[in-house]
């Protein structure tokens, strides 16, 4: 009994240990999740600046020039480009992703040469990897707690060029889109061939010094790239949410268990004490039966 109750405090004393790092994990998380939603807002104004820029210039110059990027043409290869986290403990985070890219695949392709796959997070590299689906790039792409804009910029270049050249005629990006700090939501979004910029309409009439064309040329790219930047943010703070989540609930279901086990090890405690006394008891009476 007495090995049974060292082994039961020793079970308390490890959980005790589990759910303080749990709850400083929550709290770190709980801490990044405010810093990621105020950086993912500002950049959504942003964003609404540009796109109704964007949105000018191409209407502005189409009449005369149809840039590539705009164009729609018929799907014979399609560019998946899926967001996820380079370390886990972050709950369905990345296996969403990873259910929602394997569905897609599923349901649109017959063979691997109908598609080919990009992920941002070391995580969802090593997961394309492991299916053996064709990557478009064959590095990893870290994504810091601070994203940087320079980080994503080779892999979204090589997406651009591609659909340019004519090597893929769609691109979707699976991420998960944060909704509030209690709700997240897989999100897939077709962002080649450009459709919709913007629906603003501006009262400004631009004058382009060097040609409607090679403006739009260069703001295009620019702006598919801001995009992706922008999912990016929004993927990041869905990330730090589930994280904390996660933490959350790994805290409280650490203290359910302590709280088990401590009323096992009291009760197992009152039963050694209570045999105890039995035992005491039963002795004194024996000697005084014997006087």
């Amino acid at each position: 009994m007495a090995n049974s109750l060292r082994e039961v405090k020793g079970r308390i004393k490890s959980t005790k240990s589990t759910a303080q790092i749990t709850k400083a994990m929550y709290m770190v998380s709980q801490s990044k999740v405010k810093k990621a939603e105020r950086v993912f807002k500002s950049y959504q104004d942003f964003m609404k600046r540009i796109a109704a820029l964007t949105s000018l210039v191409v209407k502005k110059g189409a009449e005369d020039y149809e840039h590539p990027l705009l164009k729609k043409r018929e799907i014979k290869k399609t560019a998946y480009l899926i967001i996820t986290s380079d370390r886990g403990l972050a709950g369905a985070y990345n296996s969403s992703v990873y259910k929602a890219l394997t569905e897609e695949i599923k349901n649109n392709h017959n063979s691997n040469e109908e598609f080919i796959c990009g992920a941002i997070g070391k995580l969802g590299f090593n997961y394309l990897k492991k299916m053996n689906y064709p990557l478009i790039y064959n590095e990893a792409i870290l994504v810091r707690d601070d994203v940087m804009f320079l980080d994503i910029t080779p892999l979204s270049k090589k997406f651009i060029s591609s659909y340019i050249e004519g090597s893929i005629d769609k691109l979707v990006i699976i991420h998960n889109h944060f909704v509030n700090n209690l709700k997240i939501e897989i999100v897939k979004e077709e962002i080649l061939p450009i459709l919709n910029i913007s629906e603003d309409e501006s009262v400004v009439d631009y004058v382009f010094e060097t040609g409607v064309e090679k403006t739009i040329d260069l703001i295009l790219p620019m702006y598919l790239q801001d995009m992706i930047y922008g999912i990016i943010l929004d993927s990041k703070c869905s990330e730090h949410s589930a994280r904390m989540n996660s933490m959350k609930s790994a805290t409280d279901n650490a203290e359910e268990i302590i709280g088990k086990l401590e009323l096992l090890y009291n009760r197992a405690r009152q039963n050694v004490v209570t045999t105890e006394l039995i035992d005491i008891i039963g002795g004194a009476n024996a000697i005084g039966g014997n006087k």
